[in-house]
């Protein structure tokens, strides 16, 4: 194997684990976002949601911003065609996350508009799961790009069957992320609300998760060959059957690790089923973007493999640093 086929397999195995990452550290605030009309039944509760996630949730989106500057990077045509095809869905979630920062800011700081900040919350969370879901189930089904290497379709075009699916699922991922981390940090009435959602979402989460078993086997049948999707899919399911059981038992912590097991294993479907594909074409006349036609030089993804392994040390403390001073419950 030569050095340049093993840097484009190492930067694919990178913005994997960062995507995978933020998915896991942001998915817990975006499901308490999207939760929150649902476990708040007071301002208390919410200044105790909000507390919860306070002191990590910038932190966390940090994860997407460095996962999409090494996408620019390593792979500057799969960010040029997919981030020009998905125009107005990435206009719509900027200005969701935006909404969201706002809001959680100003929630605090302007108590006579309270109600309006906090829905505004809401839908700044529940837009960007539902919308990452989707927008992954389209590079997974694939997009219509021609032999330029230019997306030839539209918004509309991007509201497939099998991306809804994936959305769907992957909007029931963060809501699960979200209730069992508000269980594991809060008490009273609002930790047995928590974990009351935590059941029902895990219901729906199950169904999402057989209903994209089943798109996949209708649409996408030859997924079903892949060895590495089913190992995933074991570990997916396993986690979250165990979750279920230790939130039944009252064990917040560790449904909280094993829903965050369940979601790595989502990511590992998803990065069994690509390899070494980043995004494919339904364009007849189309090609498939890898990493092998669509990579930076050697010299570009030399030199920020080694500003990767210097900086991403320092991530990883930082971020175990940040939980370990704000780990316990919130009063």
């Amino acid at each position: 194997m030569e050095t340049m086929e093993i840097l484009q397999i190492i930067w694919f195995v990178l913005i994997g684990v960062l995507l995978a990452g933020y998915s896991v550290l942001d998915g817990f605030d975006l499901g308490i976002g999207a939760l929150l009309p649902f476990l708040s039944k007071s301002e208390d509760d919410t200044a105790r949601l909000f507390n919860s996630i306070g002191p990590v949730w910038d932190g966390n989106e940090v994860w997407l911003l460095t996962g999409g500057g090494a996408l620019f990077a390593a792979f500057p045509h799969v960010y040029a065609t997919v981030f020009s095809g998905f125009y107005l869905a990435l206009i719509i979630l900027l200005c969701a996350l935006i909404f969201r920062a706002v809001s959680l800011e100003f929630w605090s700081l302007d108590v006579s508009n309270r109600k309006i900040w906090k829905t505004t919350f809401f839908l700044g969370s529940l837009v960007p799961s539902l919308l990452f879901g989707v927008a992954l189930g389209n590079v997974i089904f694939g997009i219509p790009i021609n032999a330029s290497m230019e997306f030839t379709g539209n918004f509309f075009t991007l509201l497939r069957p099998f991306p809804l699916a994936i959305g769907l699922l992957g909007l029931a991922a963060v809501l699960f992320q979200g209730s069992t981390y508000a269980a594991v940090k809060t008490t009273g009435d609002l930790q047995i609300r928590a974990r009351e959602f935590g059941v029902k979402i895990w219901m729906i989460y199950l169904g999402f998760l057989l209903l994209a078993f089943l798109a996949t086997v209708f649409l996408k049948p030859a997924f079903l060959k892949n060895i590495g999707a089913w190992i995933f899919t074991l570990v997916a399911y396993g986690a979250l059957i165990f979750s279920r059981a230790a939130l039944r038992n009252g064990e917040d912590r560790k449904a909280f690790l094993a829903s965050t097991a369940s979601f790595l294993g989502l990511w590992g479907i998803t990065g069994s089923l690509q390899f070494p594909v980043l995004a494919r074409t339904v364009d007849i006349q189309g090609v498939d973007l890898t990493i092998y036609n669509a990579s930076s030089s050697h010299l570009t993804l030399s030199v920020m493999l080694i500003i990767a392994l210097v900086g991403m040390p320092f991530v990883i403390a930082y971020t175990a640093y940040v939980y370990r001073i704000f780990k316990g419950k919130i009063a």
